[in-house]
Formats: structure tokens, C-alpha cells, sequence
């Protein structure tokens, strides 16, 4: 079971202890990300990932934090998404207060060298780059784009080569002085947490030195909120087709979705799991095994505060992509049309939370859900209990759901490959 308290200074502190483990994951996330930043700072949240990891007063260089880690096996490092950045170490137990050590140095201390940035800036140019050069990763902000437009979810969660060149360090040390303070902190301890010296670790996260700011800022209402037209689009609108010589066309078919606390939740996972999410589902036996028109194909969403998003994505053949696409849109109209067994539906429900019982085993992915669930839900749920709600999902409401999500008036399909967008609008007409 886990905890939940505060530290003196404000940080929100969740301990989850993991039996049969012998890892500690430390891990500190921050409501923030790409979706708050104004447009001239856009890729300010990915830069200052990058830049807590280039030296503290302590530390003074990367080599410094990374060799401090990497002498004792520890594994480490941090992601930035649109609504919150992260940053964890997993570390064997008994070396765990190296772990608070050191992040909590990279959260206080770091220096923000001037040169450090400048250099920074080839690297994360090359790595914006080398998202753009592949294509399974580019379709995806593609498909943002089309879905969100211009509005700060349609962007791309790095910036741009010229808003990333034209920081200073004053912008990126503005940006995390604002954002990177106690209160907006949560901290999880997740594993091996057993030791009677865990409690004097928490010291380090509860240094005067931690950047103050005048006021506090609501997360949970300080943003450009999205709300989906109530007019369908055009079909040109709603396709976007980037022409590139590939083998595959790369392709993304999404919808309007739901927001993280959208009670329909459950069942959106199941439904989503039915048509995509494995071997033995819907699309996969359909487009692959029957007709071999894909090698991937698979069915996910993403969620946000106020919004969110459904998708189908695959890799296809250029010369049979009508087909397959639909192949894709009846196997979506046939679910909302007919719905779904109770066969699959039982399927589903294990499915879930099988995987949620293995994923459980490891420390760092208790530490990731126990954080989100703490950021974005009214109050937060264990695994357990998200398997109950799950498991009142009935074959009806996931029908429901289906003639809600997959009106074909929405649609919106981002594609990379050897095609022109001409060809995909007639397609879809």
C-alpha cells in the first residue's frame, strides 16, 4: 500500500513499497511540459531535461553525474511529454541514498553553464533531426498537428531547430526557476524501501536551496485549453500527407478522444485493446493475418486535462494502401455498428490487467503510475482498483463508446510515404 505526505518544503512525497525486489526507483515529475510554454520558448521543457543533466555545483560536468551512476549499476533518466516532464533513478537498494543525492543536486544545483547550453543546441537540433528522418516517430507529430492545429498540443514536444537555437540562458533558466519548485513536485519512492534510513534520505529533497517563485502556479488551470470543433472539418482539413520515398506508407487513423479523467476511460482501454491490442485482435487479424497488407498495426490513445485523442496506427504497403485503410474504417464502423462479444470482452479485461499485475513487479513503472495518477486524476487509484472498475465494463458500453469515438466525419489520418494527398482525399471521399 502506498503513502502519500508532504516534506516540509512543499514537495509531495508517495512512497510505494514493492515486495520481491531488491531495486529502489526514485522518481521526481513536474506538472509541465511542451502544451505551457509560449511559442517563442517551444521546446523549453525537453531543453531544461537535457540541461539538469550537465553539471551542479556539486557535479560540475555530465561525466560527473553520469559516472556517479553508472559506477554502481544504476539505470536512469528522464522523458518530456506535453503535460509533464520526469526524471528517475532506479538504483540497487542499498545504494539508494546515492540516488536522492543526486537528483535532488540536479534539481537545486544545476548550473545552466552558458557554453553547456550552446553546445546543447547541436544535440538537441540533430535529435529533433532524427525524429524527423524517421517516420514511424514523425507520423505521430503529424497526426498532432492535424488533430490539434496550431494550438500548443499540435506541437512538436522538442521545439523547432530555430526556437531551440534562439534560447538564452536566461530563457531556460527563467523557465525553470518558474516551474521546477516543491510545491509543484511530486516524488516517488518506489521498491525496496524498507530500511530504517529511508526517512533521513528525504533531506535532500527538502533543501532551503530549491528555487522559489511569487506565486504559485495552477497546473490544472494555467493553459490554453483545447475543445474540438463542433463542425466537422473538411476532408482536406482533416488529412495530412507528407510525400517521401519510403517502402511503407506510414499511416495514423484517429479521432476525437477523452481526456484522463473521462469516466468513459475504462471502457475506451478495452475497446481500444479489442481492435488493437495485440496478436489475437481485431485489426491485427484482419489486416495482417487475412490479407498481409501490414506488418504493424495497432490501436492506442493519448489523454491531456481537457482533451484527448484515439488512433489506429500501421505501416503499409503504398500500393494497396486503399485497401487497407479500409479494411481499417469498416473494422471501426462493423464495432460500433455491431459491438463487441462478451468473449472479447473477458479477453480484454485479462489482457489489462495481466499486464498490470506483470508491470507491477517493477519499480519503476509503480513509480510513473503512482506520479500520473497523483498529477492528473481526482484522486489516485492503485492498479487493484482500476482492475475493478475495469471489470464492470459491460460489451454495451463499449458499443457505446464506439459510435461516439469512430464517427467517420472526424476522422483524421496523417500518412508518410510514396503517395499524394490528392490520392488519400479521394480516397476517403
Amino acid at each position: 500500500m502506498y503513502h502519500l505526505s508532504k516534506l516540509k518544503n512543499g514537495v509531495t512525497l508517495i512512497t510505494v513499497p514493492v515486495k520481491g525486489t531488491k531495486a529502489t526507483t526514485v522518481l521526481a515529475m513536474f506538472p509541465v511540459g511542451s502544451r505551457y510554454e509560449e511559442n517563442k520558448l517551444s521546446g523549453a521543457s525537453h531543453f531544461v531535461e537535457h540541461m539538469l543533466f550537465k553539471g551542479t555545483e556539486k557535479r560540475p560536468t555530465a561525466l560527473d553525474i553520469s559516472r556517479a551512476l553508472e559506477s554502481v549499476g544504476a539505470d536512469y533518466n528522464a522523458f518530456t511529454y506535453k503535460d509533464y516532464t520526469g526524471y528517475y533513478i532506479k538504483i540497487d537498494s542499498t545504494k539508494q541514498e546515492l540516488a536522492f543525492d543526486v537528483l535532488s543536486d540536479m534539481f537545486y544545483h544545476s548550473r545552466f553553464d552558458k557554453d553547456e547550453i550552446e553546445r546543447e543546441k547541436g544535440v538537441i537540433v540533430e535529435e529533433l533531426r532524427m525524429y524527423e528522418d524517421n517516420p514511424t516517430m514523425a507520423v505521430d507529430m503529424l497526426f498532432d498537428h492535424i488533430i490539434f492545429k496550431e494550438h500548443p498540443l499540435g506541437r512538436d514536444i522538442g521545439g523547432t531547430s530555430e526556437t531551440v537555437r534562439s534560447f538564452g540562458r536566461d530563457d531556460l533558466f527563467g523557465y525553470y526557476q518558474s516551474h521546477y519548485t516543491p510545491h509543484s513536485m511530486v516524488l516517488v519512492v518506489a521498491g525496496n524501501i524498507s530500511s530504517s534510513k529511508i526517512r533521513n534520505h528525504f533531506k535532500y529533497f527538502e533543501r532551503d536551496s530549491a528555487p522559489k517563485v511569487k506565486e504559485k502556479i495552477s497546473y490544472t488551470e494555467n493553459y490554453q485549453k483545447f475543445v474540438y470543433p463542433t463542425r466537422p472539418p473538411s476532408i482536406e482539413e482533416r488529412i495530412a500527407v507528407k510525400e517521401r520515398k519510403v517502402d511503407q506508407a506510414h499511416v495514423i487513423i484517429g479521432f476525437p478522444g477523452l481526456a484522463h479523467r473521462d469516466p468513459r476511460r475504462f471502457a475506451d482501454a478495452l475497446l481500444l485493446t479489442i481492435l488493437g491490442g495485440g496478436m489475437s485482435s481485431r485489426l491485427f487479424v484482419e489486416v495482417r493475418e487475412k490479407r498481409g497488407l501490414a506488418y504493424m498495426i495497432r490501436s492506442g490513445s493519448s489523454g491531456h486535462r481537457d482533451t484527448g485523442a484515439a488512433y489506429v496506427q500501421a505501416g503499409l504497403d503504398p500500393a494497396r494502401l486503399h485497401e487497407a485503410v479500409k479494411v481499417i474504417q469498416e473494422e471501426l464502423r462493423k464495432t460500433a455498428m455491431q459491438g463487441v462479444t462478451e468473449q472479447e470482452v473477458k479477453e480484454a479485461k485479462d489482457h489489462i490487467i495481466g499486464r498490470m499485475a506483470l508491470s507491477a513487479e517493477d519499480s519503476s513503472t509503480q513509480a510513473e503510475w503512482f506520479a500520473k495518477q497523483f498529477l492528473f486524476m481526482s484522486k489516485i487509484e492503485t492498479m487493484e482498483e482500476v482492475a475493478k472498475k475495469l471489470k464492470k465494463v459491460t460489451a454495451r458500453d463499449i458499443q457505446r463508446l464506439a459510435g461516439q469515438i469512430f464517427d467517420p466525419d472526424q476522422t483524421r489520418l496523417a500518412i508518410i510515404g510514396p503517395v499524394k494527398k490528392e490520392e488519400v482525399v479521394e480516397m476517403l471521399r
